[in-house]
């Protein structure tokens, strides 16, 4: 039989080894010196604290900036009709992204409305609707690539007492002392 605490103490030190192992692979995984930011106490920062903090700069950059904002879906659609094989129809976007065809339509409305995007029937079969690039819808996202560009060099430049926090909030709890946190049975 367990002892009260031990079964505790044991599952958190088999937490914290899986988060240390999680950690570790996670840096693996990207050798590269120069892709991983170490802090002023030597704890390596992570290529995905890195990515987020390159995709927050970016999209509060673009909120600020004048162009219209765009959802997660509607970026995603226009990711995938600017940077992938065309010839794009409603259903081979629905099926690449695996969202609904009335989902990838009320996005792709959205989009044709700013003009970054415009649909045009198919002349071998008029029953398609090919989805066409713009050049607005490329100027839109030469710039959205610029943003992306910026944050790169804000992520760069981050101060190590920004990280340092950033490392210490992100770390698991400690372990509560044992004495203080037993519950008495009262008699």
């Amino acid at each position: 039989m367990m002892d009260a605490g031990g079964g505790r103490n044991n599952f958190l030190k088999r937490k914290k080894r899986r988060i240390r192992l999680a950690n570790q692979a996670s840096l693996t995984q990207y050798p590269s010196s120069d892709s991983i930011l170490m802090s002023r106490m030597g704890v390596p920062v992570s290529v995905q604290f890195q990515s987020l903090e390159l995709w927050r700069h970016a999209l509060v950059a673009s909120v600020r900036g004048e162009a219209p904002d765009l959802s997660a879906r509607q970026m995603a659609l226009m990711l995938s009709v600017y940077l992938g094989d065309g010839p794009h129809t409603v259903r081979g976007l629905a099926q690449v992204l695996k969202i609904s065809k009335p989902a990838v339509s009320r996005a792709l409305d959205r989009l044709g409305e700013l003009g970054y995007v415009r649909r045009e029937r198919d002349d071998l079969d008029r029953r398609n609707v090919l989805v066409q690039r713009t050049a607005t819808g490329g100027e839109f996202l030469t710039n959205f690539a610029r943003l992306i560009d910026e944050a790169k060099v804000h992520v760069a430049t981050l101060p190590a007492r920004m990280i340092e926090f950033v490392v210490e909030a992100v770390q698991p709890p400690r372990e509560a002392p044992s004495a203080g946190w037993a519950i008495e049975a009262a008699e």
